[in-house]
């Protein structure tokens, strides 16, 4: 009788415990399962008062656990303290290298920054993308870099 007693009582408990400590933890992530910290994004495209703008090759963006950011805006490196607090990224002003570029590069780059520098953008990752959105509807795509 005891030994069914126990027998009931583990099958009653055990998938409550397998469920407690299945429970994955993260760090610097909107969803547990697309981390955004740690990871170099590629900017594919920054979408800005209506028009779609393709990114240069060079432009990235990478989101460190220390609450900083850098990357490259097009053409210039650039760093920046960066919070992500929820489903939010909020980016200090930027500090940038100053290389010219051809027109195209730096109106970009421009763009970007003027999106990323001192604002607070919405961030929807799924399925290796990223998108950053600010509140008045403009927004950065990226997806998940394969040179990391």
């Amino acid at each position: 009788m005891k030994r069914t007693k126990a027998t009931a009582a583990l099958a009653l408990l055990l998938p409550l415990a397998v469920a407690c400590g299945a429970a994955p933890t993260h760090s610097g992530a909107v969803t547990e399962d697309q981390p955004l910290t740690g990871v170099e994004w590629r900017v594919v495209s920054v979408t800005a008062e209506g028009a779609t703008h393709p990114a240069p090759a060079s432009a990235r963006l990478l989101l460190n656990d220390d609450g900083t950011a850098a990357g490259n805006l097009g053409c210039n490196g650039f760093s920046a303290p960066a919070t992500l607090r929820g489903d939010h990224v909020t980016f200090g002003r930027l500090r940038t290298t100053r290389m010219a570029c051809d027109e195209a590069r730096m109106a970009f780059e421009r763009l970007l920054g003027g999106l990323l520098g001192g604002h607070t953008l919405t961030a929807a990752p799924g399925h290796g993308n990223l998108t950053l959105t600010t509140r008045h509807g403009d927004h950065v795509n990226l997806t998940r870099s394969t040179t990391e």
